[in-house]
C-alpha cells in the first residue's frame, strides 16, 4: 500500500544525486553510495513519497508519516526493512506509555525476587544490575550490530510529554541508563520511522526534528494498481466495479469509512466466494454490497447504511466511474 508502483527491487544512488532535491544547507559534501527504496512487490510507492524515504535514509532523519488510517504508514516501515534487509524494532504506542519504557526497564522485582530465592534456574546475578536491563525497541534497535528500521507507531496516542521526552533521543541517537548513569549510543543510527494518525497535535519541537510527510488517500487509479499488486489474477471487470462500490461508499460520509486495507480484504472475500461482476450489477442496491462487514466495520455506520439505503435506492445508484 501506499502511493507509484513498486518495482521489488533495491536503486543504488550516490549522495549527490539525492542532494540535487535538498535544500543548500542539507547539502553533503562527501560522495558515497547508498542504497536506496525503490517500493517492492507489495508496496505501492509514490514518487514524492519514495523521495522523502531516500532523503530520510541519507540525512538520518526520523520520517513522520501521516494520514488516515489505512493508507500504509505502518506497512512501509516493515517493507523498507524487508526491501534493504534490516532487522526492525518496533514500538505499539498507548496512551500509557513513557519514553523511558522504549530505552529500558529494570526489572526490579525479578531482582528482588531472586536476591531472596535463588536464580539458579535464570542464570542471573542479583549482584549484577545489568542482568536485570529488559531493553525497549529503542535501546534494541541502538545496541545493534547492524543498521536496522525502528518503527514508533501511532506516536499521536501518546502523551506530549512522552514525545517531549524523545525529542532529544532521537535527534541524539543516545540515551542514559539513569540508575546507573550510563549513556547508550546508537552503534548504527536506525533508520526511524513514526507514524501519526493525527488524533493529538504533535508538539512543534517534535515536529522541527522529522521529515513530515502526508499519504494522500489513492486516487482509483492508485488503488487500481495497489489492487492489482496483491491479487494480479483478479478480473479488471471485478476490480471496476468493487472501485465502483467503495468509493461510493467513502463519499456518504461514515464515521469509518472504509480504507486501503478494507478494500483489499474485500476483494480477496469476493475471489474466495466465487462473486463475478455480473452478480455485483444484478444485486439490489442493498445486497449488491455482499460482506458489507469488511467495508464497514463501525456498528453505527452499518445500521445507517441499512436504514438509508434499504428499498430507498434505484438498484443501479452506483455511478460507473469509467476508471
Amino acid at each position: 500500500m501506499g502511493n507509484c508502483r513498486g518495482v521489488g527491487k533495491n536503486i543504488r544512488m550516490t549522495i549527490k544525486e539525492v542532494t540535487r532535491i535538498m535544500s543548500p544547507a542539507e547539502e553533503m559534501t562527501r560522495d558515497e553510495e547508498v542504497t536506496g527504496f525503490a517500493g517492492t512487490d507489495r508496496y505501492f510507492l509514490a514518487p514524492e513519497l519514495g523521495s522523502i524515504v531516500n532523503i530520510a535514509l541519507v540525512m538520518g532523519k526520523p520520517l513522520l508519516l501521516m494520514g488516515e488510517a489505512g493508507t500504509g504508514k505502518t506497512q512501509l516501515a516493515f517493507e523498507v526493512a524487508r526491501a534493504l534487509s534490516m532487522n526492525i524494532y518496533v514500538a505499539r504506542c498507548k496512551s500509557t506509555m513513557k519514553g523511558e519504557e522504549l530505552c529500558y526497564d529494570h526489572d526490579t522485582v525479578a531482582r528482588l525476587y531472586e536476591s531472596r530465592f535463588g536464580s539458579a534456574e535464570t542464570g542471573r546475578d542479583p549482584a549484577k544490575f545489568d542482568d536485570y536491563i529488559v531493553y525497549g525497541p529503542i535501546g534494541k534497535a541502538f545496541l545493534a550490530e547492524e543498521k536496522g528500521v525502528l518503527l514508533l507507531d501511532e506516536i499521536d496516542k501518546t502523551e506530549s510529554d512522552v514525545q517531549d521526552n524523545l525529542l532529544d533521543i532521537l535527534e541524539d541517537y543516545e540515551f542514559t541508563i539513569r540508575e546507573i548513569d550510563r549513556r547508550i549510543s546508537a552503534k548504527n543510527k536506525p533508520f526511524i520511522v513514526i507514524t501519526s494518525n493525527a488524533k493529538k497535535e504533535l508538539s512543534d519541537p517534535f515536529l522541527r526534528r522529522c521529515y513530515c510527510h502526508y499519504i494522500e488517500f489513492p486516487t482509483p487509479d492508485q488503488m487500481r494498481q495497489i489492487i492489482l499488486l496483491h491479487y494480479p489474477k483478479t478480473s479488471e471487470k471485478l476490480v471496476s466495479v468493487a472501485l465502483d462500490i467503495f468509493y461510493d461508499l467513502r463519499e456518504q460520509g461514515f464515521e469509518k469509512s472504509p480504507a486501503t486495507s478494507e478494500i483489499l480484504n474485500w476483494i480477496g472475500a469476493l475471489e474466495h466466494e466465487g462473486i463475478s461482476p455480473s452478480d455485483l450489477r444484478k444485486k439490489s442496491y442493498r445486497e449488491r454490497v455482499p460482506f458489507l462487514g469488511v467495508l464497514l466495520k463501525r456498528a453505527g455506520d452499518i445500521q445507517a447504511y441499512t436504514d438509508n439505503y434499504n428499498g430507498q435506492h434505484n438498484p443501479n445508484s452506483f455511478r460507473e466511474r469509467g476508471y
